[in-house]
């Protein structure tokens, strides 16, 4: 009930609040938005901008992603793709999707067949469009990951640091490391309520010229949206059936538990309250 006194007039739906970050229910005051609403919108908006413009400290994050994945071969690799900077990475999607000259150059080319690939799985970690996601993310989701496949045959390449990268830059990594599947961690696009919100790419056989059709993506990936517990379960099962099956994309799908059951565990509806 609105407080009489008060110069807002409450919205019915308020209670609703509470199911999503969404922005529904705000409340008037006259015919407009409450100030404290407005100001939590241009800050949010600043917070997104800040997100696309950030740069990349490959030197503390690669210390992050070797703590979070020990045992792992060589150093964590340094790339850079072929966007120069920033405002250039944002004009050319194209430039983002290859590495530049020198990049191509430090790693070794493979065009081997499945068997003569020596890695099973390489991880690429990409700016993408939001740093902040990736320096808040990566390494804790990493670290959450590696119990599942510490126990198995898996081996795995050197980790890639990518600035400037959209996703399709682990096809040309992954084929050039020799691996039989890469997955990109990527910075997503921020929205308004999610500046850090991380994206997994999972792509099996990489190689250059593969479209989206060929990856399978699981998304949101942070403490506020997907957990990296739940994250971990869902690729290390995607991981493991793209081995067995040899594939990805339109042709694996996620099986794991499905988001309406797990979202009705021990929970009622809360339209029928």
């Amino acid at each position: 009930m609105s407080d009489p006194q008060s110069p807002i007039t409450a919205n019915p739906w308020a209670d609703l609040r509470q199911f999503t970050d969404a922005r529904i229910a705000l409340g008037r005051s006259g015919v407009s938005l409450p100030t404290s609403a407005h100001l939590a919108f241009q800050l949010a908006h600043a917070q997104a901008r800040d997100a696309v413009h950030r740069s990349l400290d490959g030197p503390a994050l690669s210390e992050q992603l070797s703590a979070a994945w020990p045992g792992l071969p060589g150093s964590v690799l340094q790339l850079h793709s072929a966007a120069t900077d920033r405002n250039h990475y944002l004009q050319r999607p194209d430039l983002g999707r290859r590495l530049d000259i020198a990049s191509r150059d430090s790693l070794a080319p493979s065009e081997g067949t499945l068997e003569e690939r020596p890695f099973d799985v390489a991880f690429v970690i990409a700016d993408g469009l939001s740093a902040l996601a990736i320096e808040q993310n990566a390494a804790p989701f990493l670290a959450a990951l590696h119990p599942h496949m510490a126990g198995e045959d898996w081996k795995v390449a050197p980790l890639c640091v990518v600035r400037q990268a959209r996703v399709a830059i682990g096809d040309e990594i992954g084929q050039a490391l020799g691996a039989k599947a890469v997955v990109v961690l990527i910075g997503e696009r921020p929205g308004l309520s999610s500046p850090d919100s991380m994206g997994l790419y999972l792509t099996w056989m990489p190689r250059v010229g593969l479209t989206d059709a060929s990856r399978n993506c699981i998304s949101n990936v942070r403490p506020a949206g997907l957990r990296y517990a739940d994250a971990a379960y869902k690729l290390h099962f995607l991981l493991a059936e793209s081995r067995q099956r040899q594939l990805s994309g339109v042709d694996l799908k996620d099986e794991t538990a499905t988001a309406v059951t797990a979202l009705n565990t021990g929970r009622g509806n809360f339209l029928l309250k």
